[in-house]
């Protein structure tokens, strides 16, 4: 096995623009919608509690009947690809 250590982009130094931030939370419910249609894809259905033999999960419900801790889960990843976005040197503008 190979030795493996993580190079995140650095984005410490960078702040998302105010205006990003209905972006974040779309990205953030798309992510859970993706993740949401692969476990659905593999058989996996609504669970009250995970049980993997089961394939039951207490997250396949929609983005806003999520806790907030879940949803804070997908905006941190939303946020942080963002931020990377930004890091590298692009420019995000939305268009008329």
């Amino acid at each position: 096995m190979t030795e493996y250590t993580p190079k995140p982009i650095e984005t410490a130094s960078i702040t998302l623009p105010k205006e990003l931030e209905e972006l974040t939370e779309k990205l953030a419910e798309n992510a859970h919608d993706h993740w949401a249609a692969g476990r659905m894809k593999a058989g996996w259905s609504y669970g009250p509690t995970r049980d993997d033999g089961k394939k039951l999960h207490p997250d396949l419900v929609p983005y806003d009947e999520l806790e907030e801790s879940e949803k804070d889960y997908d905006r941190n990843s939303a946020v942080e690809t963002l931020k990377a976005v930004l890091a590298l040197g692009y420019e995000i503008v939305k268009k008329d």
